[in-house]
């Protein structure tokens, strides 16, 4: 920032200079005359009707903007505040784009140069460029900040205009057709801030930030190539099942604005194993890939057998396919399945189906998806089955909200739906109280990933200081913007700096006494 003062106060020198002998009605005397006089006129410039705006000199506009950088790069020194960096590059910003004007101006129109004024340009443009590459991350959040805003007041009340189905559908279309172009890399060079303390090894894999998109948005796996741009850290595509399903009648998604949720009632909506299988088989992932598998939403299982023999099929496709995914997520707790007299959330059942899918000797880390309505104790029950299993790496807490009269669910808003269970705020809640029971009883010995209600970076932390590793989310992007997954990471980099920790891992239960 010393070296940024001295250039505010090279170009304040300078327009303090020109404004001083503008109003002595004084030409200052422009050396390199003798060398370039066709080029360099200080006089054609300083007289021209462009030295002049609304009757003040532009030299007086220069006084002060430099005036003001020199006060900014100066309170930099005593003080942290955030607005303050804003503000430099903002101004900084103005400067530059002034400048570009100025030269144009000078070159084109009055084919002549002043040095001081090209002076003052240089330093705009040297100034711009420091500003750029010290304050990065800040110039990051501004931009990111102007995204939301125009995704709050623009593009959302549109799309909210449209059925949520509808939007959910063409949003995939065309992130998949944009993957496949060089718009692609050119948008996601506006999102991806990477920063080593959210850089992380769990269970093996690496992870380069926390957040992650959740099962349920992209069942058909159709944004694998896409979400890296938008600053995920990982993925999790379906939920997948062995036989296809054209997803339950309609309706299928509702929002629930002043509830911030979504009604969701999709019951495991996909193309199936054998269909997305291969159409993952030769794909390259630049983050890692979750393949979420879940029981195939039919009555044709009727039994338990019936639904272990469904589940460890499409086990058996994806681990044979060669597919490169990470790892694996086990959805045990799909509350839209037409047949929910099979549950595993019985100790005897699930343990059985852990058994045979154990057998299948998988690769890669499995995780389980855990409800989120079910006790404590309940719980608690689930998480000793898992331990025992001696494969199951960690839980998901969790899935949608059942209580269709939990308190942060709008009366009015959860009347229109006969159908279907709710997602966002309304999982907030029961789910930190499940990551901090579920932390404080395993510590290490089960990975937690928080999912349910994060719409910000603070949302995150949150889950993070209450025993989560990972972070899931899928309703607070369609409510806040698909800028929020930067956001909250760069959010995170703050949190734990204030906190100070170096990695993200230091913070993983931090508020969860022993």
């Amino acid at each position: 920032m010393f070296v940024l003062l001295l250039l505010s106060i090279s170009g304040l020198i300078d327009s303090l200079y020109l404004t001083w002998e503008h109003y002595r009605k004084v030409i200052p005397p422009c050396t390199v005359n003798h060398l370039l006089p066709i080029l360099s006129d200080c006089g054609k410039v300083l007289t021209s009707p462009y030295a002049v705006a609304f009757g003040v000199p532009l030299a007086l506009f220069g006084v002060f903007h430099y005036g003001l950088l020199s006060i900014l790069f100066t309170a930099t020194f005593f003080s942290k505040n955030k607005i303050i960096k804003y503000i430099v590059i903002i101004e900084s910003i103005g400067g530059f784009f002034a400048s570009i004007y100025f030269m144009y101006i000078q070159l084109i129109v009055i084919k002549s140069i002043c040095i001081y004024c090209t002076l003052s340009a240089l330093i705009s443009f040297i100034i711009i460029y420091l500003v750029f590459k010290k304050l990065r991350k800040e110039r990051f959040e501004l931009h990111l900040w102007l995204y939301g805003f125009m995704y709050q007041n623009f593009v959302k009340p549109v799309y909210f205009l449209l059925t949520p189905e509808f939007i959910h559908n063409r949003m995939v279309f065309f992130g998949e057709l944009l993957s496949k172009t060089p718009i692609m890399k050119l948008i996601g060079s506006k999102f991806i801030y990477k920063d080593k303390s959210l850089k992380q090894k769990v269970s093996g894999i690496t992870f380069e930030n926390p957040v992650g998109l959740a099962a349920g948005f992209d069942y058909n796996a159709n944004l694998t190539q896409a979400l890296s741009y938008l600053n995920f850290g990982f993925q999790s595509v379906g939920t997948i099942t062995y036989i296809p399903y054209e997803g339950n009648p309609p309706p299928r998604l509702g929002r629930l604005p002043k509830s911030r949720s979504l009604m969701v009632n999709k019951g495991f909506k996909n193309l199936g194993t054998d269909f997305i299988s291969k159409k993952l088989k030769n794909l390259e992932f630049k983050i890692p890939i979750g393949i979420s598998i879940g029981l195939t939403n039919s009555n044709e299982n009727k039994t338990l057998d019936q639904a272990i023999k469904d589940i460890v099929a499409a086990f058996k496709i994806f681990e044979n396919s060669g597919v490169k995914n990470s790892y694996y997520e086990l959805n045990i707790s799909c509350p839209n399945l037409i047949n929910n007299s099979i549950s595993f959330y019985k100790s005897a059942n699930l343990k059985q189906l852990l058994q045979l899918i154990k057998r299948l000797k998988l690769k890669k880390s499995v995780f389980i998806k855990m409800p989120i309505e079910k006790s404590n104790a309940q719980v608690i029950s689930i998480c000793n089955v898992l331990i025992n299993s001696k494969f199951i790496k960690g839980v998901i807490i969790g899935n949608l909200q059942k209580d269709r009269k939990h308190p942060s669910l709008v009366k009015s808003e959860v009347k229109k739906f006969k159908v279907g269970y709710f997602s966002g705020k309304a999982c907030e809640e029961r789910s930190n109280e499940l990551i901090k029971l579920v932390y404080k009883k395993y510590k290490s010995k089960l990975i937690i990933i928080g999912c349910g209600g994060v719409f910000s970076g603070a949302d995150a932390y949150k889950k993070i200081k209450l025993g989560a590793t990972l972070i899931q989310l899928i309703t607070g992007m369609i409510f806040q913007g698909p800028q929020l997954i930067a956001q909250i990471n760069l959010e995170l980099i703050d949190l734990l700096k204030k906190d100070g920790f170096e990695n993200i891992k230091e913070a993983v239960g931090g508020d969860v006494s022993a």
